[in-house]
C-alpha cells in the first residue's frame, strides 16, 4: 500500500497520506456508487511529500464512492462516504 486516506469518510475535501520518497506522478480517479467517474486527478508527488489534498469535492452528492490510485504499475482502490 503506498497511500492512506486520512479518513475514509470527506464531506468538501480529502486529504491523502503518501509513502513515496522520490518524485512520482499520481493519478486518482473518484467514482460513484454506479461506477461513473465524477472526478479525477493527476499530479506530481514531490520529494518527500507525505501529504497531499484533493479539495473541490463539495458540490459531489452525498453517498457511497470508490477511489481509485495508480502510481505506475501500482495500483488501490478503497471504499470512501461522502457526508453532511
Amino acid at each position: 500500500m503506498f497511500l492512506k486516506v486520512k479518513s475514509p469518510v470527506f464531506i468538501d475535501h480529502l486529504t491523502i497520506q503518501v509513502d513515496q520518497s522520490e518524485k512520482c506522478l499520481l493519478r486518482a480517479v473518484l467514482k460513484d456508487d454506479a461506477g461513473l467517474v465524477c472526478r479525477d486527478l493527476e499530479t506530481e508527488v514531490e520529494n518527500d511529500q507525505q501529504e497531499l489534498d484533493w479539495n473541490g469535492l463539495n458540490d459531489l452528492p452525498y453517498g457511497v464512492y470508490t477511489l481509485e490510485v495508480s502510481r505506475g504499475k501500482d495500483e488501490m482502490k478503497m471504499r470512501l462516504v461522502k457526508r453532511v
